[in-house]
């Protein structure tokens, strides 16, 4: 099954995404955001997701924490299992002449979840500004989540709190409390979504392009952090973004993704430097990078990511790839090993030379 790359499965692994196929059912019709997404995450590990902006990076992201609205989401098949909690376990039944029969969840309880959700896995949302509550303070904020799974009393979670917005930078923590989410600059409101994140001591920690509208300087802080505090916390995690430069500096795994499938993932070195998917190869030729000559040319992608209301057959990327031949129109490649722990989803996948 194309994407569906299969992995040993071993007891460390603290989370594992296995085939996991997650549709939105819309009046146009089916939107197909993530496609057959497989990899794991080990314990103190890193993962990197990178792609273009619609490859499904963010609702992958939403499926693990079972955020996605359902209608119009769907999760129509595959496996999310953190430690030993299925968090989305769906498959289908056919009946002996083929036909589709019935989906069968055996996914936890959304009472189950909710003691996941913000205590054993932590999230750094996008937008802190539409994330945060404008309506309560910053310290109910941080308090409520620490009460509900850490089930501190009311002093001690302010406590909590005022420890979280100190550790994360935020000067006069216990004063600061008490001020709401306007009152603060767009770089502390991500610290702030961070100390959220974090109070609860997770063991996973997903930041959904954490540095999104924030300048140079408070990007490389908010990144900094988010290593330095996963580290102390011993969490690891799971960084989302479009950058391939804060990949670089985070990361020890990464994973390509490109309309709705993973096309490649490796090690940090193997695809920064033996990219064999021409899309990640292309990706890494359109950034300025430190390693390579002053003045070289950035080659830009050309033509633009597909509709994913109505995919044509065959790989996606190849409208505006350099290497397609006839097979990659008519039929999705699998993700299959290239090396040591590298996949790519590729008929005529790049040599392995630097990008």
């Amino acid at each position: 099954m194309p994407g569906a790359a299969s992995y040993n499965s071993a007891r460390d692994h603290l989370l594992e995404v296995q085939d996991l196929k997650t549709y939105f059912h819309t009046h146009d019709g089916v939107v197909k955001a993530v496609q057959g997404v497989t990899f794991h995450l080990d314990k103190g590990e890193t993962l990197g997701i990178v792609g273009e902006s619609g490859s499904g990076k963010s609702v992958t992201a939403l499926s693990i924490m079972r955020l996605i609205p359902q209608p119009p989401g769907c999760f129509e098949h595959g496996k999310v299992r953190f430690r030993d909690v299925s968090i989305i376990d769906v498959t289908e039944e056919h009946s002996s002449n083929g036909r589709r029969a019935r989906r069968i969840d055996r996914s936890v309880s959304e009472g189950q979840m909710r003691r996941v959700r913000g205590g054993d896995i932590g999230m750094i949302f996008q937008d802190p500004m539409t994330s945060l509550n404008p309506l309560l303070t910053v310290g109910r904020q941080i308090r409520e989540g620490v009460q509900t799974h850490l089930g501190l009393g009311k002093k001690e979670a302010n406590e909590r709190a005022a420890e979280m917005l100190t550790k994360v930078g935020i000067p006069n923590a216990k004063q600061r409390l008490g001020d709401y989410a306007h009152q603060f600059s767009g770089g502390m409101r991500q610290r702030v979504m961070i100390a959220i994140a974090l109070s609860t001591n997770p063991d996973l920690l997903i930041a959904d392009e954490p540095t999104t509208a924030l300048d140079v300087t408070i990007q490389a802080q908010i990144l900094d952090l988010i290593r330095n505090l996963a580290s102390e916390f011993g969490s690891s995690t799971i960084l989302i973004t479009h950058d391939l430069g804060v990949v670089a500096g985070m990361a020890d795994r990464v994973a390509v993704m490109y309309a709705g499938y993973i096309v490649e993932t490796g090690k940090l070195d193997d695809i920064f430097y033996r990219a064999r998917h021409p899309y990640t190869h292309m990706l890494l030729q359109s950034i300025p990078r430190l390693d390579r000559d002053p003045g070289t040319e950035l080659k830009p992608i050309p033509g633009s990511p597909p509709d994913l209301l109505n995919l044509a057959p065959g790989c996606p990327f190849a409208p505006r790839c350099p290497n397609v031949i006839d097979v990659c129109r008519r039929e999705m490649p699998p993700l299959d090993p290239v090396g040591s722990g590298q996949l790519v989803a590729c008929w005529n996948p790049m040599k392995d030379e630097p990008a």
